[in-house]
């Protein structure tokens, strides 16, 4: 497998855990609203959790994300300096990756955790097996 494929690899799978980070709360608020008993089940909430507090942590400590770092050494490897080969690349890149300083992404990311918090106390999650599936 090419040192690019495995960028572009890494770069679908960058883009899946910012949709889980942001849906996943979407998904917790409306879920409630519509009396979904598995969008609280505790292993969906924790790892919604985990997500967003390795994100935050790892702004307030000034590191890039390990999946960015891990994508660029790729393209490197591959003989690229910027991103512009891939259609998958391209548009995915044009999705999560914005200019804007350090601190902008600091207290986004620290202001959508608070949310996440902020459901955790409004919805909170329930240990155990949910018995229905649906409503």
């Amino acid at each position: 497998m090419s040192y690019q494929l495995l960028a572009d690899v890494v770069l679908v799978i960058h883009f899946g855990v910012v949709l889980f980070v942001v849906g996943g709360l979407v998904v917790v608020v409306a879920g409630n609203w519509r009396h979904w008993r598995w969008v609280n089940e505790w292993r969906f909430r924790l790892a919604h959790l985990a997500a967003i507090a390795f994100v935050v942590v790892q702004t307030w400590f000034g590191q890039s994300c390990p999946l960015t770092s891990l994508e660029s050494w790729l393209r490197g490897q591959a003989g690229i300096t910027a991103y512009r080969a891939s259609f998958i690349e391209h548009w995915i890149q044009k999705l999560i990756y914005h200019e804007a300083p350090l601190w902008v992404f600091t207290a986004a990311y620290t202001v959508f955790a608070g949310l996440v918090l902020l459901a955790w106390w409004r919805f909170p999650p329930r240990r155990g097996r949910s018995r229905s599936r649906g409503a």
